[in-house]
């Protein structure tokens, strides 16, 4: 897997300490709410565990799964629940925890559909955001960092369900994906 790596963006140590700062930071802003965050399958699945961990007044987690890549690398654009929600969220502050936002298309759906179902608030967490690639006017809330408009994998991220077990963030070599896609 490593020697797919053009180039190491994001050190496993930076991932850590982004999580931590971000932890610190919803801990301080939902003190005394009713914290639920949702983590959006399965890409950010890896930052949700450690950042679940970081934040320290108490909150309740669920899941949600969604599809919007018709190939391996592009957006279909369309959006489809493949496992929605567990709970009931009325009431409930909720945070969307997500890997990357780019062009922001799947969660302003998200967006959409889980403020019909009467939350006290939703906000948006993501570790990474790639704002180039923005198509919706939306915004994280609560972002970790900055990413350039490359295809990255790792720490969640993958490419064909690979490379998401890798400890850090780095670029994928063009030449793993532009064969395969043509």
């Amino acid at each position: 897997m490593h020697q797919d790596i053009e180039r190491i963006l994001f050190s496993e140590e930076l991932l850590a300490d982004t999580v931590k700062k971000l932890g610190a930071a919803i801990s301080a802003d939902y003190k005394d709410r009713n914290l639920l965050l949702v983590s959006i399958l399965k890409g950010s699945v890896v930052f949700m565990s450690d950042l679940m961990r970081s934040i320290t007044v108490p909150c309740k987690i669920d899941f949600m799964a969604v599809s919007t890549y018709g190939s391996k690398t592009k957006s279909s654009g369309t959006v489809r629940i493949l496992k929605d929600l567990d709970r009931d969220i009325r009431g409930c502050d909720v945070l969307i925890v997500e890997d990357i936002l780019d062009s922001g298309m799947t969660l302003n759906y998200l967006m959409d559909l889980l403020y019909g179902r009467e939350p006290n608030s939703i906000r948006i967490c993501t570790l990474f955001d790639k704002p180039e690639r923005r198509s919706v006017d939306i915004y994280a809330d609560y972002s970790g960092l900055q990413v350039p408009d490359e295809f990255i994998v790792g720490y969640g991220l993958d490419y064909d369900e690979l490379y998401r077990n890798l400890p850090y963030v780095g670029i994928l070599k063009r030449s793993v994906y532009e064969t395969e896609e043509q």
